[in-house]
């Protein structure tokens, strides 16, 4: 069993469904070609300016700078690490990222940029997820900093327009990746974007997770505000903007829960970046920050939080049961019933899954669920009446399971509108309120099959037609090029038969680039066909 093999056995199934296999045989000559000369680049500018284990990094994650790398060889190197690395296509849900994370598991693009967009992807690429987000973690602390940031993503509170935004960019990337999308389908997907942005009707828990994430594992610099180096990815795996960074032109402001709050725009380069002192720095942050989430803090915050958020999420009652659903309702009690606990009834909209320790407790039930909160408890069958401290009165027959039939209740005398037919639980306070299903892998089993990520193929479209983008021609002067570079042997008169064939592709500056190594190599060969000249790459940058 391959190493790779061997952590895909160990991934929880849900997670399981995200991962693809890498086709290293599918990369073309030209592919090799865009990875050395980002690498080459990087590895030259960073040595001095990178956090001091980059380079290490690089050599522990086999991460070498000839080739693309193959997510084997990383797997033997990472092990050592505790980490690992498996393939994904373009974006995958937030959620499948961060819980990867918490685990110890890269998610790496299996995808790698055209020359066309070595400046810029729109897309995450193994560039960035390789040559970017690895290399630091040979350094331990930082390696933890990332599993905790993961478990922290993984607990926020999403909003239904997350999602939808989320999706829009997903549904961006793959369509600027398309050699053969029309003008109309770019503009289209972008318009979409906008739209789902606008959508957005506050800042969740899980986008200012999102913000610190990035200010710090994507554009974080480390040491002090006079002196400091590169530990991002973002900016590990860009040359234009790691030369950026540290210019008088961006603003270095100290690490503080602010970048929480701080915006961020991926189109240009960043005009302010956060400074940590050190990587205990990070993790001061982020405990500030996890203090923060509904997961840490529970009782009404946290009802408020998922009642606003519309989406899916679990409560964690006080015996230790999850309750998953979508909260919609919150009523009042008229006296606290536990600390930072004023609410009498929360309303769960279905489907609602019963867990305990993150396992499910049987299957989903379809109706309205209703948590009451204070001292009591209800009969696993026949008639009940229960009256709380909150002023809460409710009344009817338990069937068992937590199922009650011929609902009725009030709250101090006024008569409430409960369903009839409802799952009841109680709760004598409110732990923790956390993002997504408790079991993960329970709901994804459920209703994994209506996510619509797994439906559309669009990824693999736009996949198979920048490889037909790739004229055969072309295709083997970059195969013979690597060929002639990796034998050290260039036969005489070869260049020059090389550079006239290259001259029937103008645009194609790479391909002239390594013909100029060769030449470099061979200084008895000829001087090359003038081509077009070579585009401004000042801007190579990850997204």
């Amino acid at each position: 069993m391959t190493p790779t093999e061997r952590t895909l056995n160990r991934l929880p199934a849900h997670l399981r469904r995200y991962v693809v296999d890498q086709e290293y045989a599918a990369y073309t000559p030209r592919d090799q070609a865009v990875w050395r000369h980002i690498l080459r680049r990087l590895r030259s500018h960073l040595s001095d300016k990178a956090h001091p284990v980059y380079l290490e990094g690089l050599e522990a994650t086999g991460i070498g700078v000839e080739q693309i790398p193959s997510l084997d060889e990383m797997n033997e190197r990472l092990e050592k690490l505790g980490w690992a690395a498996v393939g994904v296509r373009g974006f995958i849900p937030p959620a499948v990222f961060t819980e990867m994370q918490s685990l110890g598991v890269l998610a790496i693009a299996a995808d790698i940029r055209t020359h066309e967009h070595i400046q810029y992807t729109p897309a995450p690429d193994i560039v960035h997820e390789s040559a970017g987000h690895a290399p630091i973690i040979a350094n331990a602390r930082y390696a933890e900093y990332l599993k905790r940031c993961g478990m922290v993503g993984f607990k926020a509170i999403a909003s239904v327009e997350d999602q939808a935004i989320f999706e829009a960019i997903r549904n961006l990337s793959v369509v600027k990746e398309d050699p053969s999308a029309t003008k109309e389908e770019v503009e289209h997907a972008q318009a979409r974007l906008d739209a789902a942005t606008r959508s957005r009707r506050y800042v969740s828990e899980s986008t200012k997770a999102s913000r610190l994430y990035w200010w710090t594992a994507e554009y974080g610099l480390v040491g002090s505000q006079e002196h400091s180096r590169v530990y991002g990815a973002g900016l590990l795996s860009s040359i234009g903007e790691a030369e950026h960074c540290l210019t008088p032109a961006v603003k270095k402001v100290p690490l503080s829960l602010a970048c929480a709050d701080t915006e961020f725009d991926i189109t240009r380069m960043q005009p302010q970046l956060f400074v940590a002192r050190d990587f205990e720095h990070l993790f001061q942050v982020l405990e500030e920050f996890e203090a923060t989430l509904a997961w840490k803090r529970g009782g009404d915050y946290g009802l408020h939080e998922a009642l606003r958020a519309r989406s899916v999420n679990h409560l964690v009652l006080s015996d230790g049961r999850e309750v998953t659903g979508r909260v919609r309702e919150m009523i009042e009690g008229t006296r606290p019933v536990a600390e930072e606990l004023r609410t009498a009834l929360a309303r769960l909209e279905g489907p609602v899954l019963l867990s305990r320790g993150g396992k499910a407790l049987g299957n989903p039930t379809q109706g309205p669920a209703l948590v009451a909160f204070g001292a009591g408890s209800l009969p696993e069958q026949g008639e009940f009446r229960l009256e709380l401290a909150s002023g809460l009165r409710l009344e009817g027959f338990a069937v068992g399971k937590g199922e009650v039939l011929n609902l009725r209740g009030t709250l101090w005398g006024r008569e409430l509108e409960l369903p009839s037919v409802a799952r009841l639980f109680l709760s004598e306070g409110l732990p923790s309120v956390a993002g997504g299903p408790a079991d993960p892998g329970a709901w994804d089993h459920w209703f994994g099959e209506l996510d619509s990520f797994t439906e559309g193929d669009g990824e693999a479209r736009a996949r198979a037609r920048k490889a037909e983008a790739l004229p055969p021609i072309l295709g083997a002067l970059y195969r013979e090029v690597r060929t002639l570079r990796e034998s050290g042997e260039v036969p005489p008169g070869r260049l020059e038969q090389l550079s006239q064939a290259a001259a029937s592709f103008p645009d194609d500056w790479l391909l002239r680039e390594q013909l100029a190594e060769l030449r470099t190599a061979s200084p008895e060969a000829p001087a090359p066909v003038a081509l077009r000249a070579q585009p401004d790459r000042s801007l190579l940058s990850a997204s």
